[in-house]
């Protein structure tokens, strides 16, 4: 049996084939009308640098940009079916292959914090509830982002006088002209290396919009874990690119800012272990929350 596990991210989408574990990369979510038609050419160019050839039987998807109307999100799925020649498609957020991934018995909450930021708490119960994740220009807070565009907030009022001196500023970019990228989102969160770096060599501006930042995450966790049922402690665990690139610089001062029901716990896997988890596993917890198709 042959499936196939897609992580979608905005940075890049990944697919892995399994059993053999042969990998490809395509671009990655671009907001706006061509969206669909985009991840659709991102999942074609990942499945010709994996060699995928011929039908497939399951392919199982998290996609950032997964689309809110169901009709919307069936017909999709029904195209990547067309794409990867697939006997079953399993079509679902982001945040559940991250949850999948991470929590290996399906229980707790799941922080994935990449160029956006999204948090999912399910309970014993199979319950679930969905805590930011709003997107960039309404959500997504303590996101790279975020922190990059504070960032950038911050390189701005420096330059003009409006705010304290920051290394931030000694960045040739000059953030006016990412107005006219096509791909504003990501060069924004790009951003968010130089003030983590600008934070460890103690720059103050730098380092106070980190903490805004974990107070930002915390805020979210904490949101999350009230959800849950009962008053012990809930496995919390934070993944994505932006954790794993801050590592102790952000998780330190979210572990310290969040509620004490919140214990963080080390992920057991990825969103694309997570994706290949739904591809080769029934859905368990997560089955409200994936959108099926199978070929007639």
């Amino acid at each position: 049996m042959t499936s196939i596990a897609i992580d979608g991210g905005q940075s890049a989408l990944r697919l892995r084939v399994v059993p053999t574990g042969r990998v490809g990369q395509g671009p990655g979510y671009v907001h706006g009308p061509s969206s669909m038609i985009h991840l659709l050419g991102a999942i074609k160019t990942a499945a010709t640098a994996a060699e995928v050839a011929g039908p497939v039987d399951v392919v199982a998807l998290g996609l950032t940009g997964f689309p809110p109307v169901r009709e919307v999100a069936e017909g999709l799925a029904a195209q990547v079916d067309d794409v990867l020649d697939a006997g079953e498609v399993r079509l679902t957020q982001d945040m559940v292959t991250a949850h999948a991934g991470a929590l290996a018995d399906g229980y707790g909450v799941v922080v994935a914090a990449g160029t956006g930021l999204v948090c999912l708490a399910v309970d014993r119960d199979g319950s679930w509830h969905k805590v930011d994740g709003h997107g960039y220009l309404f959500g997504d807070a303590g996101s790279a982002f975020a922190i990059g565009r504070a960032g950038l907030v911050a390189v701005q009022r420096a330059r003009d006088g409006r705010g304290p001196a920051t290394k931030l500023a000694d960045t040739t970019l000059d953030p006016i002209t990412l107005y006219r990228s096509a791909t504003l989102v990501d060069d924004v969160a790009r951003f968010a290396p130089e003030v983590l770096r600008c934070a460890a060599e103690g720059d103050p501006v730098a380092a106070d919009l980190v903490v805004r930042a974990a107070q930002d995450i915390a805020e979210t966790i904490g949101a999350a874990v009230a959800t849950l049922a009962g008053q012990g402690a809930v496995p919390v665990a934070c993944v994505g690119g932006l954790f794993a690139g801050a590592g102790e610089q952000l998780l330190a001062p979210v572990r310290a800012t969040v509620t004490p029901r919140a214990q963080l716990v080390a992920a057991a896997g990825t969103s694309l272990d997570g994706a290949e988890r739904l591809a080769t596993n029934p859905p368990g917890p997560y089955a409200d929350l994936i959108v099926t198709h199978r070929r007639s």
